[in-house]
């Protein structure tokens, strides 16, 4: 099915095929240069660190809608060394959505193109031969939070509420800076309280989220990536009833835009919110997992 009309001039104009080469594997992640990353790193003042991850347990956020995306199992194994010395490992079954995680540009596809131009048959039975996580060698550059929620004065955003250009602009005012080019924007909406608190259901079937008007906003700050601290990334349920999840498609497809799920945002929200300062060195390099179209990250953001 061809994309609505508006969708299909909206993805016209924030489309990055070629900026960087025909050749390109990694999208707007070339944003990040040298500049970016000193400029991450001049905001690291008293050495706090904030790991960003949810813990990797079979009790994560999947709920067995789509199958293959597993929480994480941990199956022990042990064997001997000698004599009465032992050594102990682990092995873990798991899908790449049921943690922390980034979605690298091979994730999604439409009208049988993955971004860049190439061919959706480029994922095979071996993965991603193009685009796979695994050319994301290094992702370290200066993180802004956006604290949508506390912009809008409410501790956690409704499912359903797409986050918007205003909602974004109240959220830059309240950091107190600038968005830069190379920079990676944090969205806490407060969702993943739904979670902490043990309600599952309600983290893994609604999410407030980036809509629509948000795709050109990220495209015209230049943002390296995005990350949200929900499961589903985009608002849900969707705002229109022609397309669904677009903003994922407008994303990965056209702007080559890297998009992070499952961030764990509440500690750092709070820091940020005592000192005013929401900008930091955000090292969050996904495991080069040859092939994957995704892949499990440990984000630490250092003040």
């Amino acid at each position: 099915m061809p994309l609505p009309d508006d969708i299909a001039e909206l993805a016209a104009r924030v489309r990055n095929w070629g900026r960087w080469g025909s050749d390109d594997q990694i999208g707007t992640l070339n944003l990040i240069d040298e500049a970016a990353r000193r400029r991450g790193a001049a905001c690291v003042r008293d050495g706090r660190a904030f790991s960003l991850a949810m813990p990797l347990s079979p009790e994560g956020p999947q709920l067995g809608f789509i199958e293959g995306r597993t929480n994480p199992v941990l199956s022990p194994f042990s064997f001997p060394a000698g004599d009465d010395r032992m050594w102990h490992d682990d092995a873990i079954t798991m899908g790449t959505q049921a943690c922390t995680h980034w979605d690298g540009l091979a994730h999604a596809s439409y009208g049988g193109t993955l971004y860049n131009g190439h061919s959706s048959s480029a994922i095979t039975d071996d993965g991603a031969t193009v685009l796979g996580i695994h050319n994301v060698r290094s992702l370290v550059s200066r993180g802004v939070l956006l604290d949508v929620a506390r912009a809008l004065g409410v501790d956690r955003l409704d499912g359903g509420h797409a986050i918007g250009a205003d909602d974004l602009d109240a959220a830059v005012d309240l950091a107190g800076t600038t968005l830069e080019p190379g920079d990676v924007v944090l969205l806490r909406t407060g969702h993943m309280k739904w979670f902490d608190e043990g309600d599952r259901m309600t983290y893994a079937t609604s999410a407030p989220g980036p809509g629509i008007e948000a795709v050109e906003w990220f495209h015209r700050n230049d943002v390296a990536a995005v990350a949200v601290d929900n499961l589903i990334f985009e608002v849900f349920p969707c705002e229109r009833d022609d397309i669904m999840l677009p903003v994922h498609f407008l994303h990965l497809v056209d702007m080559g835009l890297t998009q992070g799920q499952n961030f764990v945002l509440e500690a750092l929200a709070d820091d940020c919110a005592d000192d005013g300062r929401y900008t930091f060195l955000l090292a969050a390099s996904p495991e080069p997992v040859v092939n994957g179209a995704g892949a499990p990250v440990n984000p630490v953001a250092l003040k």
